[in-house]
């Protein structure tokens, strides 16, 4: 399955679990410690722009607020996140958003294959962390997964470095894949 295909299923995921997603769970704490569910979700709404924007080498939409500031209770917060998410599926499925160069909003060029993997790691590692806040077991794609993992042994350091992931959480190499890769990333699975 090509990286382009995986996307729809990261998004796939992310969309069943945001759905089961209850008002009264938005306070619930999430693995990735410095967020509840309201908090991560924030985050999501913050970010998705300019993780979209990146893959369509376009220039990132200005912040309207940081991502401590989105208001949840004003408007569909779940219905805004799912367009960002089907948006998001759309804007990485495409060959070229893999190919050249592309920034998430910095002066900075990346290799566009960078970014699209870390938006296929985030999209995952952030769903899991959502659907462990809320009780929810997903099913995961094994090409997306494998996938994930083979970028996340090569790049967690560096997210360490960047203080984007907390100390690796030794994981046994025989646990499930979702495990290992949320491992990497400084989650007690």
């Amino acid at each position: 399955m090509s990286r382009e295909q995986l996307i729809d299923k990261a998004v796939a995921t992310a969309l069943e679990v945001l759905e089961n997603i209850k008002p009264d769970q938005l306070d619930a704490p999430t693995p990735c410690t410095e967020f509840d569910v309201r908090k991560l979700l924030n985050h999501l709404l913050f970010w998705g722009p300019s993780l979209n924007a990146s893959a369509r080498k376009a220039p990132v939409p200005p912040p309207a607020a940081s991502d401590a500031d989105v208001d949840l209770t004003a408007g569909d917060w779940a219905a805004d996140l799912g367009a960002l998410l089907r948006d998001r599926a759309v804007a990485w499925g495409e060959p070229s958003a893999w190919t050249g160069t592309t920034t998430l909003g910095s002066p900075q060029e990346m290799p566009a294959e960078m970014i699209g993997a870390m938006v296929l790691g985030e999209t995952v590692v952030h769903t899991w962390d959502l659907a462990k806040a809320t009780g929810q077991a997903p099913s995961w794609d094994g090409d997306l997964l494998e996938f994930v993992h083979a970028d996340l042994v090569e790049t967690a350091r560096m997210g360490r470095d960047m203080g984007l992931f907390g100390p690796e959480v030794p994981v046994p190499p025989d646990a499930p894949l979702i495990a290992r890769i949320v491992g990497l990333t400084g989650r007690t699975p």
